[in-house]
């Protein structure tokens, strides 16, 4: 990429005329947040664009007054935003694990074998189908993002580069077969044409075939005040409610949800074929399901309030970053992941307040974040600059990256949390006590 100009820059497009509901087509007008303008969250800018101009968008999300589906319109390509991807899902060692044990209970849940094959979309570096290769299960992975599937590919994991849709869909149905376990992590919110995507999620699933998907629980991004898991590269935002109706939609059942803590919070749900009886709707569904009826969901007045709950976060973290500052404090960031980016350009937090971030991914150390152009150095570069805050931008990863980063202790740093409110670890009070 070599030049930002708003006339030539590939991945800008002219707003929506007029914003409807990717679900139902509702007309668009009740807002749930609005975040201000943002850059792609994983466009890291090189040495050589620092004097470019870089394209930003209204990171504005709305929630549909029919529905109540939460969603920002669509304002690139999904292509131009996965086309090259810098996110490899084996850099957290955490995740790794979390697709090891979705895989041993996948395998005896639903006796997979040999003779079954497992599908999953959005497949990433082959950080979870590894594990069904290893069980000898035929795999075939999903990817759109040719340099990440290329990973795959060194481990043994076949991978179609495609998006998918109902019509990619019918082609990997006709050449690979349908699924007797088709599977997304974190997948679902990165649909803008979301009717299309579950509709091919249909024509891929064998008859008695099961799907399950993962992503951020809408619930516990309100409760536990996790805007920043709002960018462009999420479209939606999903309660179990609105979720139960988009699935069943398109002749999709969902029979079972777990709760997980993964990003603070997610949904994993399972659906069937409708009018495959074989598996009984659980009594966790039909808990989930009045449990968000009895909280709001299904009321537009639920959802209006969260913007002041950001705007009051924003201030009490600037509040610390400013007080420390003035103190003669050093602050450094850990990571460089899309919710970090959503939450530095919202709140403003540039070089002014950090010195520089780290990232363990070799594929961003030397690039610079989007829209703040903070260095990004390799995760060594904290011992050298012996900081005396450290703060955590994937805040879902804060046990891996504080155990990992504990020698921090050795000259008396600490590490800080943005989210749900400022806080700094180790310390039993909030960091507005600024110890």
């Amino acid at each position: 990429m070599n030049d930002f100009s708003p006339l030539q820059h590939p991945l800008l497009s002219p707003p929506p005329v007029s914003a409807t509901c990717r679900f139902c087509g509702t007309a668009l007008e009740h807002t749930f947040v609005d975040l201000g303008m943002s850059p792609l969250c994983q466009t890291h800018i090189s040495a050589d664009q620092l004097q470019l101009m870089e394209p930003t968008y209204p990171l504005h999300a709305y929630v549909c007054g029919n529905c109540f589906l939460v969603q920002l319109q669509e304002f690139v390509a999904p292509q131009n935003i996965f086309g090259e991807y810098a996110y490899f899902s084996s850099y957290s060692s955490n995740w790794v694990e979390h697709a090891r044990a979705y895989t041993e209970m996948a395998v005896e849940r639903f006796k997979l074998g040999p003779t079954s094959k497992v599908i999953e979309i959005a497949s990433n570096d082959g950080y979870l189908l590894q594990h069904f290769v290893a069980k000898g299960i035929p795999v075939l992975g999903i990817e759109p993002a040719a340099n990440v599937a290329a990973v795959a590919a060194l481990k043994g994991i076949p991978t179609e580069i495609r998006f998918l849709g109902s019509a990619t869909a019918e082609i990997i149905a006709s050449t690979h077969g349908q699924a007797d376990l088709l599977l997304g992590n974190n997948v679902l919110a990165h649909v803008p044409d979301l009717n299309d995507f579950v509709a091919g999620l249909k024509r891929l699933l064998a008859p008695h075939g099961v799907i399950t998907m993962e992503f951020p629980h809408l619930r516990k991004l309100m409760k536990c005040n996790q805007f920043d898991t709002i960018y462009h590269e999420h479209f939606s935002y999903f309660s179990f409610l609105t979720v139960e109706k988009v699935f069943a939609s398109h002749g999709l059942t969902l029979f079972d949800v777990d709760e997980l803590p993964t990003h603070g919070g997610s949904l994993r749900i399972y659906a069937r074929h409708t009018n495959n009886l074989t598996l009984p709707v659980s009594q966790r569904v039909r808990a989930m399901l009045v449990t968000e009826v009895e909280e709001g969901f299904m009321t537009l007045e639920h959802y209006l309030g969260f913007g002041e709950q950001v705007k009051a976060t924003k201030r009490k973290l600037l509040a610390f970053l400013i007080d420390a500052k003035q103190r003669g404090k050093r602050i450094v960031g850990y990571g460089a992941p899309g919710k970090g980016n959503t939450l530095l350009n919202y709140c403003g937090i540039r070089t002014d307040f950090l010195d520089f971030t780290v990232d363990a991914n070799p594929y961003k150390q030397g690039k610079y974040t989007p829209g703040t152009r903070i260095p990004i150095l390799a995760p060594d570069s904290i011992r050298q600059a012996r900081p005396d805050y450290v703060l955590i931008l994937p805040w879902n990863l804060k046990d891996e990256i504080s155990s990992a980063a504990s020698y921090i202790a050795e000259w008396g740093g600490q590490f800080v949390v943005p989210i749900p409110e400022v806080e700094v670890l180790g310390t039993p009070e909030l960091a507005s006590s600024h110890r």
